[in-house]
């Protein structure tokens, strides 16, 4: 299958890697490391010659209890790095957003994919990413917000709802305008989520495969790997390697992570052992 924005074409006939880059001073794992954008450049160009193929940009933490950033300090610190990017390396770029302001101004900027935590929800922001016709969408699940979604989260079903929901997300998107062959879907590990819960989503990840829209999912040094392993954030490699390399088993096409080199590695192992398999 191929991924196509903007002149671009990404093959999800295996799995790719998104390279993580926050320009927050607030993340959980990186939070004020490249909010220059000198420093966000040379970090996008170490991540693209690891094997990103994807980098996906963030002006906004959304780690538990994350404080909301004004629109203006968003497009403030997205919009230049994003424009650098795009200008310096041959990469499809993805911002993590949920505001429309946002999604229409780094839609201008040729950004490739909008990833967007609300699934859209937010007012303006299905019909701000309808206007650009070309541009991709990554629709996640989460319960409750940021600041709530890791107070106690309760399902009565998780795997029907979060499918459910997923589905209702794909529905108003096409009745909006966008055509389900730029939607991807995110399973939301680690927002509104128990450890029990995200491994459990994890366990029956493929059945989200029914939806008809590639998988992208992100594991990458969260609580999820770290309260498990009991690991500080720095710690969490080899259980963030485990997860991607589980995801992509359970067809995850895009995994997003801090650590490209060492995922590209155990990605390349993995698939070469598949290949290997049918021989």
């Amino acid at each position: 299958m191929l991924l196509r924005s903007k002149g671009r074409e990404l093959d999800l006939s295996r799995p790719q890697v998104m390279g993580i880059l926050n320009v927050t001073p607030d993340s959980f794992s990186d939070g004020n490391s490249y909010r220059q954008k000198d420093a966000a450049l040379r970090h996008a160009a170490r991540l693209c010659a690891e094997g990103a193929t994807l980098l996906d940009i963030g002006g906004e933490s959304t780690r538990p209890g994350a404080a909301e950033v004004a629109v203006q300090e968003e497009l403030e610190r997205v919009l230049p790095v994003a424009e650098a990017v795009l200008a310096e390396l041959d990469v499809m770029v993805s911002v993590d957003t949920s505001k429309p302001e946002v999604i229409r101004a780094a839609c201008r900027a040729g950004i490739h994919l909008v990833n967007d935590i609300r699934a859209l929800r937010l007012p303006g922001a299905l019909e701000a990413t309808a206007a650009d016709p070309e541009v991709l969408v990554c629709l996640m699940h989460m319960q409750g917000d940021p600041q709530t979604m890791q107070i106690a989260p309760h399902y009565g079903d998780m795997l029907a709802e979060v499918y459910d929901f997923l589905l209702a997300r794909i529905q108003a998107c096409e009745a909006a305008g966008i055509q389900r062959g730029r939607l991807l879907l995110d399973p939301g590990y680690g927002f509104g989520k128990t450890l029990e819960q995200n491994y459990r989503l994890l366990g029956q990840q493929a059945r989200f495969l029914e939806l008809g829209c590639p998988l992208l999912v992100g594991m990458s040094r969260k609580s999820m790997i770290g309260n498990l392993l009991d690991r500080p954030v720095n710690e969490r490699l080899a259980g963030s390697l485990a997860a991607a390399l589980f995801a992509a088993q359970a067809g995850a096409r895009i995994i997003r992570v801090h650590d490209v080199k060492e995922t590209c590695d155990a990605l390349r192992v993995f698939d070469y052992a598949q290949e290997c398999s049918k021989q």
